[in-house]
């Protein structure tokens, strides 16, 4: 996956800066301006964008501080935290782009210089399944639409081009928060009826077959009762396809949750991410109360 999604894996992470300057920025403007009422829209923009970097960090810092940490072999359904090394999935190795060398997941900016700025030339994102192996078992992780810390970070420039690249490598200790599903095993969720519409449509493309394995009569045309036992036939090979689904281990995946949790990886230990995320709370928190006591003291004025 390639172009503008490419910033959406460190979107949080980024935004802090991004945020931090854009408050320096409202405070130019405002400079600028020079007036009392650019000074009150200044402030009041800058408490209202740290008033929601600091709710989004507050509610990443609780949600990881929070979230008890599951073993995969036990890991219930739904929302988990789990811990554990970085692994290949098997077939075809994922290879960065840039480097060239064998990761799990990637993410990379080419830029080019020109009067002194720099402006985007291409950057992509890799959003292959990798997984995560914490000692009772594997699990998948799909990192569509997760925010993605880590601290690999390469960059190179030749010339007026630079080259940025973040990657998650094999072997490494992996912090993974987000949805829990079990594709197949005991729990899959299976549709007898749906199965059995989907192979009589099946047998019904291909006339001949069908002819020869239910045309008892040999006129060339399944009647009623022949049809009756195509159908009862169908219903015992979906039973049975789907006992020894239920009898296979299932496939443990970890995917972005619904409702707007947080979907996080990364390649630093919890209470690293602790810390974090409780520093920009913290700091958009400090944010606030200064843009607010200023806009005080501009009413009181």
């Amino acid at each position: 996956m390639f172009g503008s999604g490419s910033f959406a894996g460190q979107r949080h992470d980024y935004a802090n800066f991004i945020l931090s300057g854009g408050n320096f920025a409202l405070l130019l403007l405002g400079f600028q301006i020079g007036t009392s009422t650019g000074w009150k829209f200044a402030f009041a923009c800058v408490g209202l964008t740290s008033a929601w970097a600091w709710y989004a960090n507050l509610k990443r810092y609780r949600t990881v501080a929070d979230t008890p940490t599951s073993r995969v072999a036990s890991a219930p359904q739904g929302y988990v935290e789990i811990i554990g090394r970085g692994r290949q999935p098997p077939g075809e190795r994922l290879l960065s782009p840039l480097s060239g060398l064998p990761c799990l997941w990637y993410r990379y900016r080419i830029e080019h210089r020109q009067d002194n700025r720099w402006t985007l030339v291409e950057s992509g994102v890799s959003d292959d399944t990798f997984g995560v192996d914490d000692g009772s078992g594997l699990v998948l992780v799909d990192p569509d639409g997760a925010e993605i810390l880590t601290s690999r970070k390469q960059v190179s420039q030749q010339g007026n081009y630079r080259r940025t690249e973040w990657t998650l490598i094999e072997n490494e200790t992996l912090y993974v928060i987000g949805e829990h599903i079990t594709l197949g095993g005991p729990n899959a969720i299976l549709d007898k009826r749906a199965d059995m519409a989907d192979l009589l449509a099946e047998w019904k493309r291909d006339k001949r077959t069908l002819l020869a394995r239910f045309d008892t009569d040999r006129d060339g045309e399944i009647s009623l009762d022949e049809w009756e036992r195509a159908r009862k036939t169908a219903s015992d090979e979906v039973d049975r396809a789907h006992l020894d689904t239920r009898l296979k281990d299932g496939v443990h995946l970890i995917r972005k949750p619904a409702h707007r949790r947080p979907f996080l990886i990364a390649n630093r230990n919890m209470h690293a991410l602790v810390r974090h995320y409780r520093f920009w709370s913290w700091a958009h928190l400090g944010a606030v109360a200064a843009a607010l006591a200023t806009l005080a003291r501009f009413q009181a004025t």
